[in-house]
This record gives C-alpha cells, sequence and structure tokens, in this order.
C-alpha cells in the first residue's frame, strides 16, 4: 500500500465517529452498526494489504508518510524546532496494528448484539470509533508528540466509554477516576518531551534514536531522567503500581469496553511506548531495573487480589493487571520482543475471556457474581466451550498460546544479567501459578457445581430473540468468540522457540526494530536448560489448576473454610489491600482539605473576594464623587463650568508654550 495512504486507517474509523456522532440518533440500529463495523473492517483489510507489502521481498523495513493535511508545511514549527503530522509503519508497528484493527473490528462485531437493547446505541458505537481513531493514531505516529495526542485521545474516550452508564453514580466515578489516575502519568510523559527538546531538538522518534545509537558515550544521567519520567507515563497508562487503581473500576462500562480497553488498545500503549524507546531505555540499567520490579511487583500483587474477587469481570480486570505487569517485566530485562509476544497474545485471549464473561453475564441477565451461577456448561455450551480456550491460553498450558509467551518471559528473565533476575523468573514463576489458580477458579465457579443463579434469570430473562431462561447468545456475539478461540490456540506458535522445535518467527520479525543489545542467550544457556524452565512453569500451572479442581469442584466448601481459619489476612485481600481507602486518606482527603479550606479561605475569600471588595468599594467612591457633579443645582453647574474652561485654557496654553 502507498505510504500516501497510511492517514486512511486511522480516518476510516473517524468518519464513522462523525457520522453516528452527528446523525445516529436519528438512524434506524442496524444503519448505526453499518456505519460502525465497515470503517473498522475497512481499516482491517488496509493492513492486511500493507502487511503483505511490507513482506513482499525487496520491500522495506518502514514506511513514512507526513499526513497530506498540511501540504509540505511542517505541523509545527517554532525558531528552529518542528514537528510533522507524520505516521510511520515498522515491523512493530505492523503487530500493533494488527492488534488494534482485527481484535478490535470483532468486539465491534460482538457489540451488535451485546448492546442491542441499550439506550445510546448510536452514542455506544460513536465513542467506540473515536477510541479506535486515537489509538490508531498512537500507533502510526511518527514522532513523541503524535504519539501523545493519541495516548490523551485514548484517555478521553476510555472515559466517555466507562462512564458510558453515566446515570449511575459508580460509572461515572469510574469514568472520573480513569481520567484523572492518567493525568496524573500523563504529566511525567510531558515531562519527558520536555527534556527530549532540551537535549535533542526534536521529538521525531528517528532523530532521537539516531542520535542515541551514535554516541554509545551516553550512559545514564538525562537519558535515565527521560526513561523514568516515560515510565511514569507508562504506569498510568498500562496500570501498573502505583497508578493501577483505576483499572479495576473500569469495569463500570458495558463489557465490550472492557474488552476493547484490556486487550486491544488503551492498556497496551505503555507496553508499546517503552518497547518503541527501547534505544533510550537501553543506555539505563537503572531504568530498567525499576520497570522490571514495577512489573514484577504488579504482577504478583494484583495476582494475589484476583485469587479472591467474586465479580467475574473483576476478576479479569486483576488479571489483566497482572498481565501488564508480566510484560512490563519483559521490558525491564530487556526482552522487548518477549513483551510484544506476550502482548500479542493477550490480545487474543483476554478479549475472548472479557467477550465470554459478557455473553454469561447476558445469559444471566446482568449477573456478575460467580456465587450466584454455576452449572452453566451445558446451559451455553459455545460460550463454555470457547471460554475454556481462553482461561488454558491464560494459565499457560501447551500448545496454547499464552505457553509460549509466558515462557519467553521467565526464560528471558531466568537468563538475564540483571542481578535480581534469577527473583524476577522466580516471582514470575509464582504468579504464573497464582494466574492458573484463579483463573480455573473462575472456570469451575462458572461452568461446574450446581446452578446457583436465581429462578427469574431462568424463568423470565429473554434475549433479543425472544428466547426465555439461561440461553446462548446470539450468532453475532459468539462468531468473535470462536474466532478470537482459534486465535487463542495458535496465536502463539510464531513464537515457538528452537528449543521446542520452532524458529521463533515473530523474534526474527521484530529484529530490526527491537535488536537486542544484551546478552545472547543461545550463548549462555543450552537447550536442555530451556526446556527445563519450560517443564518446570508447565508443573505450576497445573498445581494451580489442581488446587482451584479441589478447592471449587471436588470439596466446594473448602476454601470457605480457609477463609474462616484466616479471617483477618482473607479481609486484606478480599479489600484489595485497601490501597483506594489509603489514597483516600493520605491523597484525597488532605487535597480536599486544602483546596477547600486553604485555597477556599486564603484565595477565594482573601486575594478573590478582597479584590471584588476593593472594587466595589473604588466604585462606590468615585461614584459619590461624580454624583456632586450632577447636583441640580445651576450655580453648581456655573461653576464645574468655569473650572472646566480654566482647565482647557491653562492645557492650551501649557501646550503652547512648550
Amino acid at each position: 500500500m502507498p505510504a500516501d495512504f497510511l492517514w486512511l486507517i486511522p480516518l476510516l474509523p473517524f468518519t464513522g465517529f462523525l457520522i453516528n456522532g452527528t446523525l445516529g440518533r436519528r438512524l434506524p440500529r442496524p444503519l448505526v452498526a453499518a456505519i460502525a463495523l465497515i470503517p473498522t473492517a475497512l481499516s482491517a483489510i488496509l493492513w492486511i494489504s500493507l502487511w503483505f507489502s511490507m513482506k513482499a521481498p525487496g520491500a522495506p523495513e518502514s514506511i513514512q508518510s507526513v499526513a497530506s493535511l498540511f501540504g509540505n508545511t511542517s505541523w509545527i514549527a517554532i525558531s528552529g524546532f518542528h514537528v510533522d503530522f507524520a505516521f510511520s509503519v515498522d515491523h512493530l508497528t505492523l503487530i500493533m496494528l494488527g492488534v488494534v484493527t482485527c481484535v478490535g473490528f470483532l468486539i465491534h462485531l460482538y457489540s451488535v448484539g451485546y448492546m442491542a437493547h441499550e439506550e445510546g446505541y448510536w452514542r455506544f458505537f460513536a465513542y467506540l470509533n473515536l477510541f479506535m481513531f486515537f489509538m490508531l493514531v498512537l500507533v502510526l505516529a511518527a514522532n513523541f508528540l503524535l504519539l501523545f495526542v493519541g495516548w490523551e485521545g485514548v484517555g478521553l474516550a476510555s472515559y466517555l466509554l466507562i462512564g458510558f452508564y453515566f446515570k449511575k453514580d459508580s460509572a461515572a466515578n469510574a469514568g472520573k477516576k480513569a481520567f484523572v489516575v492518567n493525568r496524573i502519568g500523563d504529566f511525567g510523559f510531558l515531562l519527558a518531551m520536555f527534556l527530549l527538546i532540551a537535549h535533542f531538538g526534536s521529538l521525531d522518534f528517528t532523530t532521537i534514536f539516531t542520535a542515541v545509537n551514535q554516541h554509545p558515550e551516553w550512559q545514564g544521567g538525562f537519558l535515565t531522567a527521560i526513561a523514568l519520567l516515560l515510565v511514569v507515563g507508562a504506569t498510568g497508562k498500562s496500570a501498573q503500581i502505583p497508578l493501577y487503581v483505576w483499572l479495576p473500576d473500569a469495569m463500570e462500562g458495558p463489557t465490550p469496553v472492557s474488552a476493547l480497553i484490556h486487550a486491544a488498545t488503551m492498556v497496551t500503549a505503555g507496553i508499546y511506548m517503552v518497547a518503541r524507546s527501547h534505544a533510550i531505555f537501553d543506555r539505563s540499567p537503572y531504568a530498567l531495573g525499576v520497570v522490571a520490579i514495577i512489573g514484577a511487583a504488579t504482577a504478583l500483587f494484583a495476582a494475589c487480589i484476583g485469587m479472591v474477587q467474586h465479580d467475574i469481570k473483576r476478576v479479569l480486570a486483576y488479571s489483566t493487571v497482572s498481565q501488564l505487569g508480566y510484560m512490563f517485566l519483559a521490558c525491564g530485562v530487556g526482552a522487548y520482543t518477549a513483551g510484544v509476544f506476550h502482548l500479542l497474545t493477550h490480545a487474543f485471549f483476554k478479549a475472548l475471556l472479557f467477550l465470554a464473561a459478557g455473553s454469561v453475564i447476558h445469559a444471566l441477565s446482568g449477573e456478575q457474581d460467580m456465587r450466584k451461577m454455576g452449572g452453566l456448561r451445558k446451559r451455553i455450551p459455545v460460550t463454555f466451550w470457547t471460554m475454556t480456550m481462553g482461561v488454558f491460553a491464560i494459565a499457560g498450558l501447551p500448545p496454547l498460546a499464552g505457553f509460549f509467551s509466558k515462557d519467553e518471559i521467565l526464560f528471558r528473565a531466568f537468563v538475564s544479567p540483571n542481578p535480581i533476575g534469577k527473583l524476577l523468573w522466580l516471582v514470575g514463576l509464582i504468579t504464573a501459578g497464582m494466574t492458573s489458580f484463579y483463573m480455573f477458579r473462575l472456570w469451575f465457579k462458572t461452568f461446574f457445581g450446581a446452578e446457583r443463579f436465581e429462578e427469574h434469570h431462568d424463568s423470565h430473562g429473554h434475549d433479543a430473540h425472544g428466547h426465555g431462561g439461561v440461553h446462548e447468545s446470539p450468532l453475532v456475539m459468539t462468531l468473535p468468540l470462536m474466532v478470537l478461540a482459534l486465535l487463542s490456540i495458535i496465536g502463539g506458535w510464531v513464537g515457538v522457540p528452537e528449543a521446542l522445535g520452532g524458529h521463533d518467527e515473530i523474534g526474527a520479525f521484530l529484529e530490526p526494530v527491537l535488536s537486542s543489545t544484551g546478552v545472547t542467550v543461545t550463548e549462555v544457556v543450552s537447550h536442555g536448560t530451556e526446556i527445563g524452565l519450560a517443564a518446570i512453569s508447565v508443573l505450576v500451572a497445573l498445581t494451580g489448576l489442581f488446587a482451584a479442581y479441589v478447592l471449587y469442584y471436588k470439596k466446594p466448601g473448602t476454601a470457605a473454610t480457609y477463609a474462616q481459619r484466616f479471617p483477618a489476612l482473607y479481609r486484606l485481600v478480599e479489600n484489595k489491600f485497601y490501597i483506594d481507602e489509603l489514597y483516600q486518606a493520605v491523597i484525597i482527603t488532605p487535597l480536599l482539605m486544602f483546596t477547600r479550606i486553604v485555597l477556599g479561605i486564603a484565595i477565594d475569600g482573601g486575594v478573590v473576594g478582597g479584590s471584588a471588595a476593593a472594587a466595589t468599594a473604588t466604585t462606590r467612591g468615585l461614584g459619590s464623587l461624580v454624583r456632586r457633579v450632577q447636583s441640580g443645582n445651576i450655580r453648581s453647574y456655573a461653576g464645574w463650568l468655569a473650572l472646566g474652561a480654566a482647565a482647557v485654557i491653562a492645557v492650551m496654553i501649557f501646550g503652547y508654550t512648550h
């Protein structure tokens, strides 16, 4: 595909947003859906065309295009500093574009059935298209500033989608929470861009990374400062400690929104940005260490919380936080390819899991509490089998997608030159076991055992087609599930390592963009060690499966017994370690007190109120003086007239003499 048409990929969803956003209220629902789906599908087709054009023999490794809406003029040009409204595509961009367009289209298609009877149908699809537009701008951006535009845009769209049910206080608050927390991270991103301008005089990726590569003596220093500020931005967008708190609350939005945010778009932006900026991070072992520690801590912490949640969507939300921690861990040990590989497979199985959870919720007329589910595998068989593929994939069991990407991260951590690499591997391994446990816990509680859902779900629930009771979702919802289930099975085969008989095709594909400057793994360890580490991780995953089987299927009352035996610990984890309450007490309440008392009294009551009072007094004083002129007394008027004439004569004489 010619470079001049790159701009069509994001423009098409934006067109859908404009049409539905302005005219959608007056259009029939099938037409609204078509307006949203067709541009998204066309973007996916353009990506496929771009993929084949760049894979052709002799094709360039990257394509760059300056958007034609500015002609030959730079987007911003100030005193020698200029930024182009430019898009670029390389092998990393190709993978991200595939995830956003293809998985995004499947989520759009699923939404047609899921949102069929919701109010604001046109508004929902307009927001989805807007989200796609900004995410595509983020991925295609050829410089940090345009990436930041997409970065902020997905923040805006997420606020609109999370708060879609704005009449619910919880949804409105969740949208505001996501918006505010992300602004904290974005402040760090802005500071990083200021430092980039100060040291490089540019925000263009090629200019900056070329300069870094040409100066091997640049180590640490300002590069560390830039990298750490970029990490602040990434922790907000990709929900890492300490800015992860917005993502679990994002469950207040419709389930397709959860799938879009968690799997295909927003939360992966931080991982993409770190991988894209790897030339900077490679020069700062300290910054890489911070990334690795944050990732490992987030992965373990979120997995702990996910083990005791009862809301099916919240289990998946904390799972997303944990899996993003895995990706951070990979980037922190310099295994950027492994991080992007897990980003790819995670998009498949996490989109599948969320959409399957939505199908369960749809079958139960809105119920999300797993304690009120059970025995659903025969009622909704397509949902059961597709979700089973997602559960086995995220648990890391071979030969599904999650096994290959997760094991690549653990392997790279184990053999990395990082002084705490073995500790990071151990944390990742423990997290893998916990992931397997809480996902099979979800699986057993939802689909096995006695039916625990309330009778009104079974006797009075009706879907769009008039089916009563617990029922399978329509084809428009199950078809995306089947496609994603297939991708969750085979999606990891592009990264089968040589030790297991593969060729690590994704590693070779990303080599031109994410070439490693660290230790070459094949020179450090044997294939036997790699196979042994993989066997250990599979054993740990099976242990998690067995524990969930015993506690929630074989002896279903055992888990409650353990919870009663350690009530304080259970309440601590169940209440998410009281982090939200801690933030409320330590940060939010003091800030509110400061704004209401200090600023309210000193600024509003003092400066603003005092200024208003002074202005009022001045106006009244001048008015009282002017009022004397208009007294109604003819002799007074004559006196003022004489005084004015004298003043005029004096001015004339003064001007003449000078």
